[in-house]
């Protein structure tokens, strides 16, 4: 393995650097500096020319942007508010997924005819990824009360101004199309479902109304609103039924007072004296028609007495011997005219009197039953009505909402909401945006330099040679007596001159057409193509 050996000029160079600097040294520097310089203009300007031609060469894009304006709404919210409520940043991101969707790229792409002058037709997933990185969303001011206006920028890239400035024009249309869509199709939906939601809850509330009246209709004596009425009822009933006991009491009182007075007299002539029973009985009768002159219906005396009566008239009433009734008919054919006249009334008094109480003790019952009976009816009907309240306030509230609604829609289809409208159209730009042929002209030219300098330093470290007494003196460690430098014989060459005379003019050749090629016109020339590079070069 070889090794390089650092030349002497390289360590003196290092030397000079730390500070014992020589004047002979840097003049020596110098000179090989200046041998060098062919080297170093011919890289520089080669690298020069590339640079230009590869600038040149490059197809120019260019990028026109249109700006959208996000308006606030027209009307103000407290008097009327949108039924779309989604913000200006928030509906941009949405249009900016749409339209960046496979279908709608490709769609917009054969439309603006990006890709008709392609020698081959590129496929949908090329088309998709360049088609996206053509396309920029760009937020260019936001208020941060949300308040104001918000202004975005929409750009398109393409090989040509006027198809950048189609492409950006056709990408803001698509917004203000879409928003304006989604924005009236939203209201519309809602306007629907609250239409939907009023028509529901009014079936819902139209079959509680029947069940109620249904409900009302078939319970109509055990509803609560007549509970008051049917317990007043009631007590005027209870307090009839006992005086009809009274009247039935004292007729018969009277009935047995008559017989017994006609017999008493002598008057009723065959008659047949009473039995203890029957004399029982109308004792009974008068005593209880006495107390109650002095107890009311529910003493316990009168239940007793009440009781005692009832259990001798069933008594009477199963003996009834043959006797009894013959005699009874033989008296009724000897009794006069007169107490035939008022028995006949009493008697007739006494069945209406029980034909009543049967009637009164019916109605009680009813009453009683009703009564009863309200509390379940009051509990199914107040389930009834409060599902009914309840419908009702939900009705009353979609009623409200779809008005609401209704307001909404009619703002989003005049457009006097939030809404997008095109602050500035995108133009044909002028100047493409790519490549930057001045900044990689002036970068090239110092990458030039640099290789060339790099290029010199790197043929210095190869080279080994002696050229000053002083190298041969440091390498042979002694002074020499003398040193005497190469002769070339008449018409030599050395090989190195020879080789900086073919570098320098490489270097007289390539730098006036580095000069050529780097004309401000040409840098500024946007459709320059290569034969026209040729024929100018």
């Amino acid at each position: 393995m070889t090794s390089i050996t650092t030349p002497i000029w390289f360590r003196e160079l290092s030397v000079c650097a730390m500070g014992n600097i020589d004047i002979r040294d840097i003049r020596f520097y110098r000179s090989i500096l200046l041998q060098r310089m062919p080297y170093v203009l011919a890289i520089a300007a080669t690298v020069f020319v590339s640079a230009v031609s590869v600038a040149l060469l490059l197809s120019p894009v260019y990028r026109a942007s249109a700006k959208i304006l996000a308006e606030s709404p027209q009307i103000p919210a407290e008097l009327a508010r949108s039924t779309v409520p989604i913000g200006a940043v928030a509906q941009l991101q949405i249009l900016q997924q749409q339209i960046t969707t496979r279908a709608d790229l490709i769609a917009l792409a054969q439309k603006l005819h990006v890709y008709d002058d392609s020698e081959k037709q590129p496929d949908g997933d090329d088309i998709v990824k360049d088609m996206r990185a053509r396309i920029a969303f760009e937020q260019l001011q936001l208020d941060p009360q949300g308040d104001g206006a918000s202004i975005f920028s929409v750009s398109f890239q393409a090989n040509e101004p006027d198809l950048a400035a189609n492409g950006a024009n056709e990408l803001a249309a698509m917004i203000l199309g879409r928003n304006q869509r989604q924005r009236t199709d939203r209201a519309g939906s809602t306007l629907q479902f609250f239409n939907r939601e009023v028509s529901r809850l009014g079936s819902d509330l139209s079959r509680l109304e029947a069940d109620i009246l249904k409900f009302k209709t078939e319970h109509k004596d055990t509803l609560p609103d007549s509970l008051e009425f049917h317990r007043s009822q009631q007590s005027s009933l209870q307090d009839r039924l006992i005086a009809l006991e009274r009247e039935e009491s004292d007729l018969r009182t009277r009935r047995s007072s008559l017989v017994a007075t006609y017999a008493t007299s002598g008057q009723l002539v065959g008659a047949v004296s009473l039995t203890p029973e029957q004399q029982m009985l109308a004792e009974l009768n008068r005593a209880l028609s006495e107390q109650l002159l002095i107890f009311s219906e529910a003493s316990p005396n009168i239940s007793a007495l009440r009781l005692r009566i009832a259990s001798l008239q069933n008594s009477l009433l199963a003996i009834k011997p043959e006797g009894t009734k013959k005699a009874g008919a033989a008296a009724t054919q000897g009794t006069p005219f007169g107490l035939n006249l008022q028995l006949s009334d009493v008697d007739k008094r006494l069945q209406a009197v029980a034909a009543e109480k049967v009637s009164v003790a019916r109605r009680i019952e009813e009453l009683t039953q009703a009564i009863s009976g309200t509390p379940a009816s009051e509990t199914v009907l107040n389930s009834l009505e409060r599902n009914r309240e309840n419908i009702q306030t939900q009705y009353n509230a979609a009623i409200a909402r779809r008005a609401e609604a209704l307001t909404g829609e009619q703002i989003e289809m005049r457009s006097d909401g939030e809404r997008f409208s095109v602050l500035e159209a995108a133009t044909p730009p002028s100047q493409p945006i790519r490549p930057q042929r001045k900044r990689l002209v002036g970068l090239a030219s110092v990458a030039g330099i640099g290789l060339g300098l790099a290029f010199v330093v790197l043929l210095e470290v190869f080279n080994k040679k002696v050229r000053r007494p002083v190298e041969l003196e440091r390498l042979l460690q002694s002074p020499p007596l003398a040193t005497i430098p190469n002769i070339s014989l008449p018409g030599e060459l050395p090989p190195s001159r020879l080789r900086r005379r073919i570098a320098a003019m490489i270097a007289v050749g390539v730098i006036p057409i580095s000069f050529i090629v780097a004309d401000p016109v040409w840098m500024q020339s946007p459709s320059t193509d290569r034969e026209t590079i040729a024929e100018q070069i």
